[in-house]
């Protein structure tokens, strides 16, 4: 039978490991443990790898690294401003990656109840340990039922007209690229999500994620699997864009509602 990412008892088997980072990656994640020890010293709890890399499907010079970093305390400025001088360090200094993305949170937000189903599944099922005491020894087991489905991704409808903003700021075909890069998987993965209790299981795979939508989905599985390959090759083409925010994006958003409700509120900030 087809465990589709879950073990034996219907709960998320987590996903990568440091022994999957394929041998051409190993240096950059050596560097990026280093850096990480030595930027954030004593205020830092915990760094974890997640994405192409951890999971062994990372294509040299394409891909991006990924990182999620746990403090003891809240973020200040001086931390977020340490993280982005970090990630551009790393995408400066290592070829093998084409961008460095870095989350950073405070530990207590990552164990709250309120992002139990959305920060804490994220790090529990989807990171990788690197660095420090594994924060996941104290969070639940995860099933991919509605309930998780609300709380990742049902926040869309929200997320648009910040999207658009950011597609009328664009300007240069580097910035359109990146807009589509990150805006392609957050659609695809909410698409995902959207039929995952369904399917019951869990993918990363942006391809297998837009195939396993088209089977609930046929009217929209050609734009879906459009949208996964421009994850996967960007494009700067603002028309993609446009028909992300103009169509794929609006009825998605109305559908997740209609049929998971919508994310818990956080507070600002």
């Amino acid at each position: 039978m087809e465990h589709r990412g879950l073990d034996a008892y219907g709960y998320f088997e987590r996903e990568g490991s440091l022994g999957q980072v394929p041998a051409e990656f190993r240096g950059l994640v050596a560097a990026a443990r280093a850096r990480i020890g030595e930027a954030y010293g004593q205020r830092l709890h915990s760094a974890y790898l997640y994405g192409s890399v951890p999971r062994g499907s990372a294509r040299y010079g394409r891909s991006d690294l990924d990182l999620l970093i746990a403090l003891h305390h809240a973020p200040c400025d001086e931390d977020r401003d340490t993280t982005e001088v970090l990630a551009r360090g790393l995408d400066e200094d290592f070829a093998e990656i084409d961008g460095a993305g870095i989350l950073l949170y405070g530990k207590d937000r990552l164990l709250s109840e309120q992002e139990r189903y959305d920060l804490g599944w994220f790090l529990a099922c989807l990171c990788t340990p690197l660095l420090g005491a594994d924060l996941a020894e104290h969070l639940p087991r995860y099933r991919p039922d509605g309930l998780l489905a609300r709380e990742t991704n049902g926040d869309l409808a929200e997320l648009l007209p910040q999207v658009r903003d950011r597609i009328r700021a664009a300007a240069t075909p580097e910035e359109y690229r990146r807009l589509c890069r990150g805006v392609s998987r957050h659609l695809v993965r909410t698409g995902f999500t959207l039929v995952m209790p369904r399917w019951g299981g869990w993918t990363s795979d942006l391809t297998e994620s837009a195939e396993v939508f088209g089977q609930y989905y046929p009217e929209r599985a050609d734009q879906m699997c459009a949208a996964a390959a421009a994850a996967l090759d960007p494009v700067a083409d603002p028309a993609v864009l446009r028909s992300y925010v103009e169509d794929l994006g609006p009825w998605l958003a109305d559908e997740y509602t209609a049929r998971h409700g919508t994310k818990t509120p956080r507070p600002a900030g």
